[in-house]
């Protein structure tokens, strides 16, 4: 028995989650997670508290916490603290973060999180280069919950290598060729067909704290290659 769980993401305002999401004894999955932003968190409460209703444990990731004031956060971690949900992800959804605003964003998660009993996680983009680094930052600090991906797969820059996590971990049970394999034989022949990872256009949107979806839609045109026409237009429009 592995303890491997399966989980899905909902996010707020776009799930009809009373009729997609089933009662847990009719479903395979183990776990909800909602993915909210700041404006959201009334429906984002509403669906915590259906899925624990419906059985599956419940994490929430609070996203782009690059952009929300600090009052209006520990408003929403205050709330989000008061609910069933597990978990409260620190989310740096547009790969902007530097460690040190890791480290503060992640002890101000715990403050709110730890005396109610739940768990802090970390998600991370790779815009910067820095998903790995500030996963381990905020791991140290107490977050138990950490999100990665083999090869850091997903969507634009991608998120925190699992096969680097593990490697930090240093844990006996888990062994790093199999990831490797199946890295190897499925993973690199995604990322040359979906052009995703870590590239200049993601660092641009990154080091200005937008969304990443215009280096999206630059990198799957023709022209990909013209960083510095997407750095012009971008630079032009901030």
């Amino acid at each position: 028995k592995t303890g491997l769980k399966l989980s899905v993401m909902a996010d707020a305002e776009r799930t009809d989650y009373h009729e997609d999401i089933l009662p847990k004894e009719k479903s395979v999955l183990d776990m909800i997670r909602v993915a909210t932003y700041i404006h959201q968190i009334p429906t984002a409460i509403d669906m915590i508290k259906d899925a624990h209703d419906k059985g599956y444990e419940t994490t929430v990731n609070l996203m782009a916490a690059s952009t929300v004031k600090e009052k209006d956060l520990h408003i929403a971690l205050e709330t989000l603290a008061r609910t069933p949900v597990g978990v409260i992800y620190l989310v740096d959804s547009f790969g902007s973060l530097y460690t040190e605003q890791i480290r503060e964003l992640t002890v101000e998660y715990l403050k709110y999180a730890e005396p109610a009993a739940k768990e802090v996680g970390i998600h991370t983009h790779n815009n910067q280069q820095l998903a790995y680094a500030n996963t381990i930052e905020a791991l140290i600090l107490g977050a138990s919950r950490l999100d990665a991906s083999l090869a850091g797969l997903g969507r634009g820059a991608g998120n925190c290598q699992m096969e680097l996590l593990l490697g930090f971990l240093r844990n006996p049970k888990f062994r790093l060729r199999p990831l490797l394999k199946c890295i190897q034989e499925h993973i690199e022949p995604m990322r040359e067909k979906l052009r995703w990872g870590y590239d200049i256009p993601y660092m641009i949107t990154g080091q200005l704290n937008q969304h990443p979806r215009a280096a999206m839609a630059f990198m799957e045109g023709d022209d990909y290659k013209n960083i510095l026409k997407f750095f012009d237009a971008t630079v032009e429009e901030e």
